[in-house]
């Protein structure tokens, strides 16, 4: 049976949104180390510019709620998809450190009510289509991240400036968030009544939730400190660095286009519990070289274990019993999108106090942690 027409366009439309979104954090992942340079910091520096923009996905996630109770994802999807990009488009065009901050302030602000309005209309798709969709929607993401970072090593060979290339990449994906949107799902929203403007993790939720935090944080250390862990410690140029990011973006795109298949043939339990060993294998090996392509197919491994971590969460949240869909979803992306925001700086104060290696360690944590919990966790779904 064929899906209805709105459907039909529907889905690609959001994944093309779920691209722009990968894009957008690849952009920012592989320029670091040049924000690192550009502004002069240290690794506690960088930190703290990293945890501005967690501390403004904090902010919005306190009404991400409220505000996707009223306006639809439709609406609200692209216009902080162009917000995050005049952000990563400006990183490093002021030199006070201050401006920094406040342009990862912004960005944190607008990736986050990016993400949950994205996973709100994926859950609603899903549940319209009746059947596995959402590891490829957050494959699109991943393809972003790998499209994202491999045109960075490709333009740094060909000569492009950094300027030139933020300023582009910024515009090009604001234009096809923009041109996507008008043929997203029309959701229909009437307003929230009272209550928490944040759908708080609670009961079950709570350990689902924080089983997407562990997996993002895990995730965001990839996506921030990947590319400088291979440029800084392993001695390697900018270009051949950026693919750090690209092979765990390519992996991870891989393992989400395939997991829907996947899923339909594994059993929950089994597939988060391998997941976790498998990324968990792959950053030890990451960590224990001191080859460069060794270090790259570690972060491959590392893609593959995390791929399908959050869409078998996401999905685990949707059935919780007595739990509306879209609350449990809301309430596990909020507190998962959260790690994701604040497990890179995190990780950037070990790295100040000791070493970026011994940062990234926290990566291997909490992979076993995701691996060990996965069946109390994934207990309490209908």
């Amino acid at each position: 049976m064929s899906a209805p027409p709105a459907l039909r366009t529907a889905i690609p439309a959001l994944r093309t949104q779920f691209f722009v979104a990968g894009a957008l954090f690849a952009t920012w992942g592989v320029h670091v180390p040049n924000v690192k340079l550009h502004y002069g910091l240290g690794e506690r520096a960088l930190a703290i510019a990293m945890m501005a923009g967690g501390i403004g996905s904090v902010v919005a996630l306190l009404f991400a709620g409220k505000l996707l109770a009223r306006q639809a994802p439709q609406r609200v999807i692209p216009l902080m998809a162009c917000m995050a990009a005049v952000a990563i488009g400006s990183l490093l065009l002021p030199s006070a450190y201050a401006w920094l901050l406040v342009l990862m302030l912004a960005y944190g602000v607008a990736a986050a009510l990016f993400d949950v309005a994205m996973n709100d209309e994926a859950s609603a798709i899903e549940r319209e289509a009746k059947r596995h969709l959402m590891s490829g929607f957050h494959g699109m993401f991943s393809l972003g991240g790998m499209v994202g970072a491999g045109a960075w090593s490709l333009l740094a060979r060909a000569g492009v400036s950094v300027l030139e290339h933020l300023a582009g990449a910024a515009l090009v994906l604001a234009l096809l968030a923009l041109s996507a949107s008008p043929f997203m799902l029309r959701l229909q929203r009437h307003g929230a009544s009272g209550g928490s403007p944040l759908s708080v993790p609670t009961g079950p939720l709570l350990l689902l939730g924080l089983l997407a935090a562990m997996g993002l944080i895990a995730e965001g250390a990839m996506y921030d400190w990947s590319v400088l862990y291979v440029r800084q410690d392993l001695a390697t140029p900018s270009g051949t660095a950026s693919l750090a990011y690209a092979s765990f973006s390519a992996a991870m795109a891989a393992g989400r286009f395939g997991g829907d298949w996947v899923r339909a043939r594994t059993a929950p339990v089994t597939l988060l519990r391998t997941s976790g060993l498998v990324a968990a294998a792959g950053m030890a090996l990451a960590l224990a070289t001191p080859t460069p392509w060794i270090a790259l197919a570690g972060f491959a491994l590392v893609g593959l274990g995390f791929a399908n971590v959050v869409p078998v969460l996401f999905s685990a949240a949707a059935q919780v019993p007595g739990i509306a869909p879209a609350h449990g979803i809301a309430a596990v992306s909020s507190l998962g999108y959260l790690g994701l925001m604040a497990g890179p700086p995190m990780i950037g104060f070990i790295a100040q106090a000791r070493s970026l290696a011994t940062g990234l360690l926290v990566v291997i944590v909490f992979a076993v942690m995701v691996s060990a919990l996965s069946r109390r966790a994934l207990a309490a779904r209908g």
